[in-house]
Parts: structure tokens; C-alpha cells; sequence
């Protein structure tokens, strides 16, 4: 799941989120917007089932997957659209 907030300067703070029980013990996003470095952005487990990491981007097209322990790769539904590099985000 994504959500969108707005801000000033053509930024948007942009809230990735996976649900407990469909990832691996550990998921980071990786995209254009950290040099694809895993760990770098790791989702945090909340009270109420998800685990969520909130990240300030600029505008634009990025490129993101998530990824888990032992190298699985998620793509994220709510993307803007899924392509051969993982999930598109328009910004």
C-alpha cells in the first residue's frame, strides 16, 4: 500500500506499506531513490499488523521493489503501473 502526502517544493512524502503476514522477517524498499541499496529503507513492524517506512521524494517517475530476507522480491498492487525493473511510481 501506498499513501501520498503532498508538501511543499514539489516533494511528496510517500508511506510504503506491506501487511505482516504476506512478507519474509525483514523487508526494506529499494528504488532509483536510494541507489537500489537494500537495508537502506527497511519497513518497521507496527501495532497494527503492517510494517511501514515513510520516505520524502521529489517529483517524478520512480522505479521501487521491496525485498525480503533470502532475496525475495515484492512488487507493490497499488503501484502506478509494473514494469521489467519492479513497481512504477509516479510522483
Amino acid at each position: 500500500m501506498l499513501k501520498r502526502t503532498p508538501l511543499k517544493d514539489s516533494k511528496t512524502k510517500i508511506t510504503f506499506t506491506l501487511p505482516m503476514d504476506e512478507t519474509t522477517p525483514s523487508v526494506s524498499v529499494v528504488g532509483d531513490f536510494n541507489g537500489w541499496q537494500p537495508g537502506k529503507h527497511e519497513l518497521t513492524p507496527r501495532r497494527n499488523g503492517t510494517r511501514s517506512v515513510t520516505l520524502t521524494l521529489p517529483s517524478g517517475t520512480h522505479h521501487f521493489r521491496y525485498l525480503g530476507t533470502g532475496g525475495l522480491w515484492l512488487d507493490d498492487a497499488e503501484a502506478d503501473g509494473i514494469d521489467s525493473t519492479g513497481s512504477v511510481l509516479v510522483v
